[in-house]
């Protein structure tokens, strides 16, 4: 089974939810093995749970859109406890709603692909490395594509300045043959210089280009409370990340024969959840939404 990829360039900063906080800095969601920032899969279905529309003065459109919703992403538990609409799902289902169960897509993480790094010598450039380059590789092409350490687009004469790093250029090496670097920059974005930089630097760099924004509290004197002097991390805006969708393993052709007031809905489940994402150019993920953070450009592959 060969999984679908959606992408997402950031237009804001995105905060992806803490897991944790080391003394007053509040941290967002990072992988073990590697300590990349990722999004949570919970957050990005989520939210598209919510997307689906349910126009609540329309009580048939209403009832639709719940019966998509679970359709897609399974009940919750206000759902089998509204008598009502279990009866409104049997008669235009004609099968019955009785349990917590997942619905037909499921969801995964959002992984890194490429994020930008100020340097004094061109500006901005996007850095990635191999580990996450051959990850999403793998789901791309459908095989691992070995990409060399230092390839790049830029040119090979002068040298690089990356933050603290110096690069000459005549280390930069070509993509793989038979590719150029834009075969690695899926989409319509901002990407024009790109490196892929060493694995055990990559961390480091990444780490240095994260967006941190100070927050204090004050009380009704004026004067900063015990504690809440923080610094919140975020991904910066023109990232690139992506993540992977597709059926279930339990799900089944719905064979049902839906009432015929109903038969919109009886669509094949990726159709469906395609239709969703396409109505949907940009959405706001992760926490901090009345900051503004967190919108993203989407798309499918």
């Amino acid at each position: 089974m060969t999984p679908n990829l959606v992408y997402l360039y950031l237009l804001s900063p995105l905060h992806t939810g803490g897991v944790s906080q080391e003394g007053n800095v509040v941290g967002i969601a990072r992988e073990v093995h590697t300590n990349f920032p990722y999004l949570p899969s919970s957050s990005i279905r989520g939210r598209l749970r919510a997307e689906v529309d349910c126009d609540r003065e329309d009580t048939d459109a209403s009832i639709k859109a719940r019966i998509r919703r679970i359709r897609l992403f399974g009940p919750d538990l206000k759902d089998l406890q509204d008598r009502g609409f279990v009866e409104d799902y049997q008669i235009a289902t004609n099968s019955t709603l009785g349990n917590l169960e997942q619905g037909s897509i499921w969801i995964g993480d959002t992984s890194l692909l490429w994020i930008p790094i100020s340097s004094i010598s061109h500006g901005l450039i996007w850095i990635s490395c191999p580990l996450l380059l051959e990850r999403w590789s793998r789901l791309q092409f459908g095989q691992q594509i070995d990409v060399a350490e230092l390839s790049s687009n830029l040119d090979k004469k002068g040298t690089i300045y990356l933050k603290d790093a110096s690069i000459p250029g005549s280390k930069l090496k070509d993509f793989p043959q038979g590719k150029t670097w834009e075969d690695f920059v899926p989409g319509e974005t901002s990407i024009k210089q790109v490196l892929v930089v060493p694995d055990r630097y990559c961390e480091i760099l990444i780490e240095m280009s994260l967006w941190r924004q100070v927050k204090v509290k004050l009380n009704e004197n004026k004067v900063v409370t015990d504690g809440s002097f923080r610094y919140e991390e975020a991904i910066p805006p023109d990232a690139l990340m992506y993540f992977s969708w597709g059926l279930t393993a339990q799900t089944k052709i719905d064979r049902q024969d839906y009432d015929d007031d109903f038969k919109e809905l009886q669509k094949p489940y990726d159709e469906d959840f395609q239709e969703l994402l396409k109505g949907r150019d940009v959405l706001q993920l992760g926490g901090q939404e009345s900051l503004g953070r967190g919108f993203v450009k989407q798309w499918m592959s």
